[in-house]
């Protein structure tokens, strides 16, 4: 996908900023009628103060005039201060209202991409990406206000006043500006791809050092800590060298910003002695002048690294940008809908599947019924496609063609929080929130996380039929303790066990359970499986195991091989059947299939 344009990133920023429309231009009027007070009108009276005393011959008959000028100043002053004041209370409430509803957006655009999505990019640039996008945001419209406003009030301003009483002047100061703008524009779309290759560069050094800390474990398993060293300076060199090269063309651009200030200043000056010379100007236009070129200098100078920075700005935006504008690999349907689904009939019909489009199928004509209440066991090598078959079940992924319905309701036909709201998932490595074990078992309930519906009986009916209230009540702080990022402070059958409780408080007409017990101990695993005799009754349930001791006792075993069925029936059926369940039975060794 081709780099977003600034129309493109500017469209989803007015998407927030017109939610307070009102503090936005109010903050471009109080400042606009500040920087006219400040820089254009005040000077103007000091000019008259100078021509006064310069040209003064009866100070005692000139005296109310400075009385007059001074209150003029003085009052100036205090309209000034208050417009200030209030531009600066506008855009600290502006901003913080409007940086809100950007990181809001960002992520509930970011939420709204499938699984895969998520599988295929890091984490820790994801969050990187979006906290740049609010970031750029407060930095962008600082640089609109406080240099490109008052930059454009103080040249408008300037020219108009000079128009008055040295138009050369103002159309040599008008002339100037306009050249500069269009020269500074010029190299600031130029710097652009710097830019962008910088951000780019930090982004992978992000990325890179999120998985090397995510995946510290390995690391310090297998002594890799020198390679990851070397893999980790590779790309802060890649960053370095970029880095390098958009500072370097930043500082050609200020040096030729100078180059024309001098030429400008020395044009002004020579022009304005002139005209002094030939009594057109008075000395306080003279000074006039100058007071507007010190001030203008500055504004100006700072226009030039306010583009470069606003360049930047967008180059930073633009990358979480371009994941808004990439087309979801997993839509909802326009008109969904209702949801139907309340026994868990689930019929897969004739489902073929690949996860590239230049990749074998993983499913070919796949057909599997499971009426509801029916508890099924998929059995199958490695790659035979049983992971497969639960991810298009709570669509994870797509098929490429056939049919998937429960309770005779198409699955693309509902949304996908509808759909996944029938099921109750436990996967082989379940992910905890950082957050309490109360918070994380109370993530089942229908109205999902931190519902604050959760009583405390619920959530420990569930843990104590999942086995989990014994080991949580003899943490120090019970269910209040936090769990550590990815749930890294519970072993993995506590972990399991935390998984499970919150599959029953789910309360799904449909069950998926994905190795489910895989991380249990035998005594553990004893436990469990009778509370998921518990949480299985009644329930369509849908179990992938290696270990067979646990599927034994199924309604159904289905077994699997390349991406179709071989076997179907029950574990007796299919043992006195002495086909591939039958081996996959005698081979095992302590419960796993070898």
């Amino acid at each position: 996908m081709s780099q977003p344009s600034y129309r493109t990133i500017l469209k989803y920023y007015w998407m927030q900023v017109r939610k307070h429309r009102g503090l936005f231009f109010g903050i471009f009027i109080f400042y606009g009628v500040g920087a006219a007070l400040g820089d254009i009108i005040n000077p103007i009276w000091y000019r008259h103060l100078i021509d006064v005393v310069s040209s003064s011959t009866d100070r005692t008959a000139d005296w109310p005039k400075l009385i007059h000028l001074v209150l003029l100043i003085g009052g100036t002053m205090v309209i000034f201060n208050v417009a200030f004041r209030m531009g600066d209370y506008l855009i600290n409430v502006f901003q913080s209202k409007t940086m809100k509803n950007l990181a809001d957006y960002a992520f509930a655009k970011l939420t709204n991409h499938s699984y895969q999505f998520f599988a295929n990019n890091f984490s820790g640039s994801l969050v990187t990406k979006v906290k740049r996008l609010v970031r750029s945001f407060e930095d962008a419209h600082d640089n609109i206000m406080y240099t490109f406003w008052f930059t454009t009030v103080q040249v408008v301003g300037a020219v108009i006043a000079l128009s008055f009483s040295a138009p050369l002047l103002a159309g040599i100061l008008i002339l100037w500006t306009v050249i500069y703008i269009f020269l500074a524009y010029y190299m600031t779309k130029k710097k652009i791809p710097y830019d962008i290759t910088e951000s780019a560069a930090d982004s992978k050094v992000t990325g890179r050092l999120a998985d090397a800390i995510t995946n510290i474990l390995n690391l310090k398993i297998f002594s890799s800590r020198a390679p990851e060293i070397r893999g980790f300076e590779a790309v802060t060199e890649s960053e370095r060298v970029a880095r390098y090269r958009a500072w370097r063309f930043g500082s050609t651009l200020y040096m030729i910003q100078a180059l024309m200030f001098s030429v400008l200043e020395l044009i002004l000056v020579v022009i304005s002695l002139y005209l002094w010379r030939e009594g057109i100007i008075t000395v306080g236009v003279i000074v006039l002048v100058q007071f507007y070129l010190f001030s203008m200098f500055h504004n100006l100078w700072n226009l030039g690294k306010a583009m470069g920075r606003l360049s930047k700005n967008f180059a930073d935006a633009a990358e979480i940008v371009e994941i808004f504008e990439t087309p979801l690999d997993i839509k909802d349907p326009a008109h969904p809908e209702p949801l139907r689904i309340a026994k868990g009939l689930v019929l897969i019909d004739n489902v073929s599947f690949q996860y590239q489009k230049d990749s074998n199928d993983v499913l070919t004509d796949f057909t599997l019924e499971i009426p509801a209440g029916q508890h099924v066991g998929l059995v199958g090598h490695s790659g035979a496609g049983k992971s497969t078959i639960t991810k298009l079940l709570l669509r994870f992924s797509d098929i490429k063609n056939g049919l998937i319905t429960i309770d005779g309701q198409d699955i693309r036909n509902v949304t996908q929080d509808d759909l996944r709201s029938k099921i109750a998932y436990v996967p082989q490595d379940p992910i905890l929130f950082h957050r309490s074990l109360r918070e994380n078992i109370g993530y089942g309930l229908p109205a999902q996380a931190g519902n604050p519906n959760a009583t405390e009986e619920a959530i420990l009916d569930a843990s104590k039929k999942a086995r989990a209230h014994e080991f949580i009540v003899s943490l120090p702080k019970g269910y209040d303790t936090l769990v550590g990022e990815r749930g890294i402070k519970l072993s993995g059958g506590e972990r399991q066990r935390v998984a499970i409780a919150r599959a029953m408080l789910k309360n799904a007409p449909i069950v998926v359970l994905d190795e489910a017990t895989s991380s249990l101990d035998s005594t553990s695993e004893h436990y469990i499986q009778e509370a998921l005799k518990e949480l299985m009754l009644g329930r369509t349930t849908l179990v992938i195991a290696h270990r067979l001791s646990t599927i034994q006792h199924l309604d159904r075993i289905v077994v699997m091989e390349n991406g179709r069925i071989i076997e179907d029936g029950t574990h007796a059926e299919l043992i006195a059947r002495e086909g591939a369940y039958h081996e996959f039975w005698t081979h095992q060794t302590a419960g796993f299939i070898e």
